[in-house]
């Protein structure tokens, strides 16, 4: 996996704020504002989709991303089409769409449960 194309496409993206990148399974996960909205698999951009915005990625022929050939499990992230990759405002339109759908379908965060370990001992 290449971190350079990780890095390209976060500058690439830089417009939309500070976009990082964080290595996982052998690839990379995309972040904005400490949200994931995309990932990248075998050098390949997938974009977070969701009920609002996957009807793009269909139109333009782009396929899901699926973790395991041998499995038929598809995960809510699309293939961005190669002519998106190549104009930086298009990506940005297309990886804000994204990150509104990773801002609709995250889940709450949990509160935290005490530890034993604050000073309190129970008998």
């Amino acid at each position: 996996m290449s971190r350079q194309f990780a890095d390209h496409v976060c500058d690439m993206l830089s417009p939309l704020g500070e976009v990082t990148a964080s290595a996982m399974f052998g690839g990379f996960g995309i972040y904005l504002d400490g949200l994931m909205f995309a990932l990248i698999a075998w050098d390949t951009l997938y974009l977070k989709a969701d009920d609002r915005n996957s009807a793009m990625f269909e139109e333009a022929g782009s396929a899901p991303f699926k973790p395991w050939e041998d499995k038929p499990m598809v995960m809510p992230y699309w293939e961005v089409p190669a002519d998106v990759m190549e104009e930086a405002a298009q990506l940005c339109a297309w990886s804000r769409a994204a990150f509104d759908a990773a801002l609709r379908t995250r889940k709450p965060k949990k509160p935290k449960r005490p530890s034993l370990s604050s000073g309190k001992r129970t008998r």
